[in-house]
């Protein structure tokens, strides 16, 4: 990952509880993580992106696993560590160990990847680097994937880069107890 510049501070403060208005407080209550208090500064937009959002992340035909493994390396690529933590927390919940999410920093020819997570894993790369697939990696995908999953796939990657960029740009800070990025000692 490239040194990047990153805001020192939010740009746009989470909202405090008694900032939010009684039609915005039903999509994000009391307690809810700074990304939706800080969207609830567009409340019409965060209601729209939540439908979209709530796919990807719990109706998505991906395995959570792979999943979770995409989202964790789009975090690291686009650099955004708020995306990353709260990612950590949820692939340590489906399995995905502490090393595996250090790899997911590293080269992917570094990280002992099984051929079917290190295609996944390529995939993802190819959509950040090119926003393509090529041709070699999808036939590879699509041995072992639906159509459903390659664009759930493409989709996933396409999220959470959008996510990642409104997380950076606003400043998003961490919300307490949720990791950053990994030490890679």
């Amino acid at each position: 990952m490239m040194a990047r510049i990153r805001p020192t501070h939010p740009r746009l403060d989470p909202l405090r509880d008694d900032e939010i208005d009684d039609e915005t407080r039903a999509i994000v209550p009391a307690g809810s993580l700074n990304i939706f208090r800080t969207l609830a500064r567009h409340p019409k937009l965060l209601k729209r992106w939540l439908v979209f959002g709530n796919h990807v992340l719990a109706k998505s035909t991906l395995p959570e696993r792979e999943r979770e493994l995409a989202i964790l390396r789009v975090g690291w690529r686009c650099g955004a560590e708020y995306e990353f933590g709260q990612h950590t927390v949820i692939a340590r919940r489906c399995g995905i160990t502490d090393d595996e999410i250090v790899a997911l920093t590293r080269e992917l020819a570094d990280g002992g990847w099984s051929e079917g997570d290190r295609t996944l894993l390529v995939a993802v790369d190819e959509l950040h680097d090119d926003q393509c697939i090529t041709d070699q990696t999808w036939a590879a995908l699509a041995q072992r994937w639906s159509d459903q999953q390659l664009l759930d796939l493409i989709f996933t990657v396409g999220q959470y880069t959008l996510v990642s960029m409104a997380l950076n740009s606003a400043g998003v800070p961490l919300d307490d107890g949720v990791p950053g990025f990994p030490d890679r000692g």
